[in-house]
């Protein structure tokens, strides 16, 4: 479930960021502007509260919105994307993956509160 949350906050702050750049020309836009951070920020929190890490949510959160919006502004503004802008991509998600490979320990998991954890077998 915080997976998916943080999903969402991703989604909605890379739809903000793209609607204050369309904001410039349509000024109508500024609502979406304001209701994807707020909605963002929210949604941020939430991860937060069921025990994402903050250096994990955060730099998947900051990244994946780099990321997207990168990609979506060339699709939708037909802005400039290099191939060192790419490469400078690649490099920034490789870069949370460590952070959130290595935010794991021995007994972490990434077990819901929904969800059952697997029970060891106990020795006769």
């Amino acid at each position: 479930m915080k997976w998916a949350l943080l999903a969402a906050a991703v989604l909605s702050e890379v739809a903000a960021s793209l609607s204050l750049k369309g904001s410039a020309t349509t000024p109508a836009l500024y609502a979406v502007v304001v209701i994807g951070y707020v909605a963002a920020f929210i949604l941020l929190t939430l991860v937060l509260r069921r025990g994402m890490a903050l250096g994990v949510a955060y730099g998947v959160w900051g990244a994946s919105g780099v990321a997207l919006t990168a990609v979506a502004s060339t699709l939708i503004f037909d802005e400039t994307f290099t191939g060192l802008m790419g490469v400078g991509l690649i490099l920034i998600i490789g870069g949370v993956l460590l952070v959130e490979n290595g935010s794991r320990t021995d007994d972490s998991s990434d077990v819901d509160d929904n969800d059952v954890a697997p029970q060891p077998i106990s020795e006769r």
